[in-house]
């Protein structure tokens, strides 16, 4: 059975150097640095990699973020993968908590997040389970 909870964010973005040494117009690296306030208050670090397009209204962004705090009162740390298109303006975006990766009261979670920006204010909605422990 799955649990839906709901609350908001703040989030730094900083840009990075690119790893990369070739020629790299549209690329980007970011540090991505989270607070989650609500039924999941919690910290996160992590790493965006992203590329923009010709067309203004099209690019991509994929990321990994370790969260570390609580979720409902059980403590641990996940990690969630994003994976992000905008085609012409329209958005389609996946986060994803990585199998296997909590830890602690967390070992065994499932889950989906989706993301809405509403007047520059960030807020999250997480879908989980957790698995019975083997």
């Amino acid at each position: 059975m799955s649990t839906t909870v709901k609350g908001s964010f703040e989030v730094k973005l900083v840009p990075q150097e690119l790893a990369l040494t070739h020629d790299r117009p549209g690329l980007g690296r970011m540090s991505i640095d989270k607070h989650f306030h609500g039924d999941l208050e919690a910290s996160s670090k992590g790493e965006m990699l992203s590329a923009g397009t010709g067309v203004k209204s099209s690019a991509g962004y994929v990321a990994i973020e370790r969260v570390t705090g609580t979720l409902q009162g059980k403590r641990g740390t996940f990690v969630l993968q994003h994976f992000a298109t905008m085609n012409r303006g329209v958005p389609q975006l996946t986060i994803a908590v990585v199998p296997d990766s909590g830890t602690e009261d967390l070992t065994g979670l499932e889950g989906t997040m989706s993301i809405d920006i509403v007047d520059g204010h960030h807020f999250y909605a997480f879908s989980y389970s957790q698995r019975a422990q083997e």
